[in-house]
């Protein structure tokens, strides 16, 4: 109880900048949430279709390969579907390669989507903690230039520490969506990563199936 009292305190002294602050975590959270969701689920949707192409590719059944990955919603669907979609009008690895970039261009927006946002928010949860403390000085110091010469140095220690209160929450905003950003960012590139190491063994596999096929 103490502690929810103390930070009910905290946060009434900091005056109104920091209902923005608030505001901004709040959409950074859930930015934060959902892209942490999205990620994870799609992670799991490529890795378990990988697993369930990766038979037909190995036996050169490329048909049912080609309707899996038509079908399936997952990141590498669309990229293994071009790619396969490709091998039907062209038997050069360097033309299937160039379908599967391109498909890789369409996936990677997606997956990048709003995460640069918390960078932003991060900044501007500093920006508004910092602003607030300006305009919180400013006032104690037009209030304290009035006061009883005796009572200004107390006066003026208590609206200081008031104002420094807006800084103080702006950067517990900001320092976790800005880890949080790093790790989006890294869990984004593991995908991106993967997708590409995914296309590189589909691409081996195809040319070991087609040169096979041309002797």
């Amino acid at each position: 109880m103490e502690v929810y009292s103390t930070i009910v305190n905290f946060f009434q002294e900091g005056g109104v900048f920091m209902y923005p602050i608030v505001v901004v975590f709040a959409l950074g959270f859930a930015i934060a949430l959902e892209r942490w969701l999205y990620l994870t689920m799609t992670t799991a949707k490529n890795k378990a279709l990988w697993n369930k192409i990766t038979p037909h590719l190995k036996s050169g059944n490329f048909s049912a390969a080609a309707q899996m990955a038509s079908s399936s919603k997952a990141a590498i669907g669309m990229i293994m579907s071009y790619g396969l979609n490709r091998v039907r009008s062209a038997h050069r690895r360097e033309d299937i390669e160039k379908a599967m970039e391109e498909s890789l261009m369409e996936v990677l927006p997606r997956l990048e989507k709003r995460t640069h946002y918390l960078a932003t928010f991060a900044n501007i949860a500093t920006l508004l903690g910092l602003l607030g403390t300006i305009i919180g000085l400013i006032r104690a110091f037009t209030a304290v230039s009035n006061a009883n010469p005796a009572e200004k140095a107390d006066l003026l220690s208590a609206s200081i520490s008031v104002a420094m209160n807006t800084t103080a929450f702006g950067l517990i905003v900001a320092i976790p969506l800005l880890l949080v950003h790093t790790v989006l960012q890294t869990k984004t590139m593991e995908i991106v990563d993967s997708l590409e190491m995914a296309s590189v063994k589909f691409l081996n596999s195809i040319s070991d199936r087609l040169s096979a096929g041309a002797q």
